[in-house]
């Protein structure tokens, strides 16, 4: 049989080799039989193939792996799997992940309709949602929200997982006594220090977008120094600020900002440095509180459509009169905030004033908002500095939209733009010395920064 098979294997080439030789012959018959250009246009191609066969172009290269360049380390895509990998699981899954399914909630979901498509009871739906104040949290799932659940060979509910936010995550698991507690499992937030410098050239926000800053930081930063510096009247060409502030981590992957700790501000010259401390403020670098008892300017406005003057023609009484206010310009609908902490002492209307507020702050100071389109408070209570009193309109004896803003001490109506402002209260005794180092230090690192900074410009 061995032998057989042997000349067959040697009968099947020979002819296979014969019909090669047959139709070569016919095919080289063929061409010399064509005229001469086509002939060598047929001999060019041939070559072209070739070539391309055996040296493939540096695009073809590209395209085979330009899907996966595309792909980003540390972003997450969407893939549907019915079994959690160990790499899809939660970092505080890891320790346990067998027999774990995620669900991701859509649109008129409930944990007993999840619960039933994984074909578990509604006891254990009664269960798990009993499971203590934290299962509470289960009746607030939204659309686009994970359930992680783990279910054993026997489909018996063993546990649950379900993400509140970036560091926080509800575990619903069966203890010793087989009976279901809940708990809130915390990972570890990992902070870090990053710089930012900026020197203003058409505008603070552009400067800040240059920098790197964020929308929120940018106007951290302009909070933090609102009460010395008129942001929307005082910024020049030339000023410079200097920031320290935190990114936070989790398993060395980025999960936001945290708040700015530092920062310098040099405004036409003068030098404004904030260090911020365990209680939250910001104080100076001596312990002089960055906050004042009043907000320099009450509202996030345009332009000063109107400043503060003995004499000014008042342009709907058609008369010369003072003008005992600042009136800031912005869009109808701009949130008004009291510019310090206080009580409501008057909240209404009427057609020279429309919509306005007044503030009795102690037995000192008083403030008046004019013109609102709304008022967000009544007469009597109590408000805090940042609180949204009212909101900016054009009600009253006005021309156009605006915030007309008095401030009064003792009755006497004073500039707001430069009347001295009382400070805060600085930071408390016992508490000195310890934030005497933690400012000499952020002080030095802002320093540096500086030096860092200029370095890199000069080498470039």
């Amino acid at each position: 049989m061995n032998l057989y098979a042997g000349f067959k294997t040697k009968i099947i080439i020979f002819w296979c080799f014969e019909l090669v030789l047959f139709y070569g012959r016919m095919i080289t018959n063929t061409i010399k039989q064509l005229p001469k250009p086509h002939r060598l246009t047929l001999a060019c191609v041939a070559a072209i193939l070739v070539v391309l066969a055996l040296f493939p172009s540096d695009s073809v290269k590209a395209s085979r792996n330009l899907e996966v360049k595309q792909l980003v380390p540390g972003v997450k895509y969407d893939i549907t799997l019915p079994q959690l990998r160990s790499s899809d699981v939660p970092k505080s899954l890891h320790d346990e992940t067998e027999n774990w399914t995620t669900h991701k909630v859509s649109s008129g979901d409930t944990l007993a309709r999840i619960f039933s498509n994984l074909g578990l009871s509604p006891t254990d739906t009664h269960n798990v949602s009993s499971a203590g104040k934290l299962a509470k949290n289960l009746t607030k799932i939204k659309p686009g929200d994970l359930l992680y659940i783990q279910i054993d060979e026997n489909k018996q509910f063993q546990s649950l997982r379900y993400p509140l936010s970036k560091t926080e995550t509800l575990s619903i698991k069966k203890n010793a006594n087989d009976k279901l507690e809940s708990d809130i499992l915390v990972q570890q937030v990992e902070t870090v220090l990053n710089f930012a410098q900026g020197e203003i050239k058409s505008s603070f926000w552009n400067a800040g977008i240059d920098s790197g800053l964020t929308y929120n930081q940018i106007m951290r930063l302009a909070g933090i120094f609102g009460w010395d510096i008129d942001f929307g009247q005082e910024i020049r060409q030339g000023d410079t600020f200097n920031v320290i502030f935190e990114e936070q981590y989790i398993d060395g992957e980025f999960v936001g900002f945290g708040d700015i700790v530092a920062a310098e501000f040099i405004n036409q010259g003068d030098v404004f440095q904030a260090i911020k401390y365990e209680d939250g403020n910001f104080y100076t670098p001596d312990g002089r509180s960055m906050r004042k008892s009043f907000l320099r300017a009450p509202v996030s406005f345009k332009y000063i459509s109107s400043s503060f003057k003995k004499r000014r023609f008042h342009p709907v009484q058609k008369r010369w009169k003072a003008h005992r206010g600042v009136d800031y310009a912005a869009k109808v609908g701009t949130p008004v905030m009291a510019a310090g902490d206080g009580k409501v002492i008057k909240a209404a209307y009427d057609r020279y004033n429309g919509h306005h507020v007044f503030i009795q702050h102690g037995e000192k100071y008083t403030t008046k908002y004019l013109h609102f389109s709304k008022r967000a408070v009544k007469k009597g209570d109590t408000v805090k500095q940042g609180q949204t009193i009212g909101y900016l309109g054009a009600t009253g004896m006005v021309t156009g939209p605006h915030l007309h803003y008095e401030f009064l001490v003792n009755g006497v109506h004073r500039n707001p733009r430069t009347v001295k402002l009382p400070q805060a209260e600085p930071i408390a005794k016992s508490e000195a010395a310890k934030f005497a180092i933690i400012a000499d230090k952020k002080v030095a690192m802002l320093d540096n920064n500086k030096r860092i900074m200029l370095a890199m410009h000069v080498a470039e």
